[in-house]
């Protein structure tokens, strides 16, 4: 009696994370360690107050609690959190970076003392260290991990609250930047804005593109599989739209999927893994609306 081969959706994305792991890796590193070396010669310098680094500098600057020690509590208890809100499979994705974060801050507090900013204006400083974290998120994004900390918090809320990513963002920087006014007042919290911004623009410009998501037009003859994937391991809806080859004149499908930008990674090569005939479009995508 043969056995039919049954499509395992959970494998690929065992396969995504175990392919090229070095290089995964060793840009994951470079992202956690640009990350801790703009938290501590530019973030905390400039009293910027945005994610977990923003509560470090706030108990920080109040009352001189080490940042690196802060920001591994906070990592503990938000990796718990996600373990019962979002899942083994999204947690394992943040584990690494949210343990490896507080050490590279650690690590390279003497590094801070080897760099004279002298008098280099305030504003050029937090815009620097907006620039050195923006990319450093790019590559940890770009790798297919994060560095834990508030993003953890913003899949939270964009889970269980309905919310885009965009708006879980707004809510969530918006909370802590607002504690950051009340202690450190106007200018480092308008530099918090502007910081949020920079990091923002530049996390998804290392990623790819500009645009917040991005929305693939995906034709493949592996369609139950491909289609199986998105809805199981990527968890977005998926549209499938009957089309005409111009040339063939065959009868196939097309499935249009709009994704965050930060999902580029596992999306790609989630699909490529699936179907490697398969023939994709991927466009920015600048605004989302509707749906669930």
């Amino acid at each position: 009696m043969l056995l039919k081969n049954v499509f395992d959706d959970n494998k690929i994305v065992q396969e995504i994370y175990n392919n090229d792991r070095f290089k995964r890796y060793t840009m994951f590193v470079v992202g956690v360690l640009l990350q801790a070396l703009a938290f501590n010669i530019f973030i905390l310098p400039s009293k910027m107050t945005f994610g977990v680094s923003g509560l470090a500098v706030i108990l920080n600057g109040s009352f001189h609690f080490t940042p690196s020690v802060v920001i591994f509590i906070a990592n503990i208890l938000l990796i718990a959190a996600s373990l019962i809100f979002l899942g083994k499979t999204s947690t394992g994705r943040t584990v690494l970076g949210s343990l490896l974060y507080p050490l590279f801050v650690q690590l390279t507090v003497p590094l801070v003392s080897m760099i004279d900013l002298g008098s280099t204006e305030s504003v050029i400083i937090a815009l620097s260290g907006a620039v050195v974290n923006g990319v450093g998120s790019g590559f940890c994004f770009k790798a297919g991990f994060t560095s834990g900390g508030s993003d953890v918090m913003k899949q939270i809320v964009a889970k269980y609250g309905k919310k885009s990513m965009g708006q879980a963002t707004i809510y969530v920087e918006g909370v802590i930047v607002s504690i950051g006014l009340f202690f450190f007042g106007w200018q480092a919290f308008i530099y918090s804005i502007l910081s949020i911004a920079v990091i923002s623009y530049l996390t998804d410009k290392v990623i790819l593109g500009i645009s917040e998501y991005k929305t693939f037009q995906i034709i493949t003859d592996k369609e139950k599989e491909v289609k199986q994937f998105i809805l199981n391991q990527i968890h977005h809806g998926v549209t499938v739209i009957n089309v005409e080859g111009g040339f063939s004149g065959h009868n196939k499908k097309i499935l249009l999927c709009t994704i965050p930008s930060k999902e580029y990674f596992l999306f790609k090569e989630g699909v490529h893994m699936v179907d490697k005939k398969a023939f994709f479009i991927v466009t920015d995508t600048y605004e989302v609306k509707g749906g669930k």
